[in-house]
């Protein structure tokens, strides 16, 4: 019974020390070899299949850093994670303020940094569980070691989904606003954004009411923020 749970255990370091040289690998490998495509992406095709969706497409097209506007990437910055430039991968105040406020009623809400977005959405699945959010903080770590974050960014803005099915700025630009990310405005880039907590509920099509009014609070933080000068922090 013994030397069964010693081997049992050394079973468990090798699988363990298995999974980390391999993740590790990936990930330094993807800093260098842009994505063809992404966990959410494939999960998304397969559901389109799997239930009949015989008119689903999926819109996908990468675009490097520098064909994208400065605009675009601000407006993510000061949308979804303004520490993104200070942080390793998880916002730990942030996560204390939202329990926090979740302690004192409000309702619960994200505190997911870009870097832990561009880990569940390049390598994990879409629903909640303490396993998920485990394994997410884990590919976040990695993500923050091995790439830069300008590296971070440049992925997350290619592998984000804006609506259903369209996935990346590229496609999302040239979908709702017939331009190309290399030239989408302050306000388009403050739109688009709006999107990404919910891609399926806050259509870009037709804004809602909320939406536009996300818009203008995100414009004033990418002001407030400094801008493009902002972005000289990820070098």
């Amino acid at each position: 019974m013994k030397s069964a749970f010693i081997r049992l255990g050394r079973w468990i370091i090798q699988f363990i020390a298995g999974f980390i040289i391999i993740s590790s690998l990936i990930v330094l490998l993807f800093r260098w070899v842009n994505l063809p495509t992404s966990s959410f992406m494939m999960q998304r095709s397969v559901s389109a299949w799997w239930n009949g969706e015989d008119h689903f497409e999926l819109h996908y097209e990468w675009t490097n850093w520098d064909d994208m506007s400065s605009h675009i990437k601000m407006a993510a910055i000061a949308s979804e994670d303004q520490n993104f430039a200070n942080h390793w991968g998880i916002d730990f105040a942030s996560v204390q303020e939202a329990l926090e406020e979740y302690e004192q009623g409000q309702g619960l809400r994200g505190a997911s940094t870009i870097t832990q977005q561009t880990a569940k959405n390049l390598f994990l699945w879409p629903n909640q569980s303490y396993v998920r959010k485990g394994i997410e903080a884990y590919f976040s770590l990695l993500l923050e070691l091995f790439w830069p974050k300008k590296r971070i960014l440049e992925v997350y803005l290619n592998i984000a989904e804006f609506g259903d099915g369209v996935y990346g700025v590229q496609s999302a630009a040239d979908r709702y606003f017939f331009t190309t990310a290399a030239r989408l405005s302050k306000s388009q880039s403050a739109l688009m954004v709006t999107a990404l907590p919910a891609p399926k509920r806050y259509n870009l099509a037709s804004p809602s009411g909320y939406m536009l009014s996300r818009r203008d609070w995100v414009m004033q933080y990418m002001d407030l923020l400094g801008g493009s000068y902002y972005l000289e922090k990820l070098d």
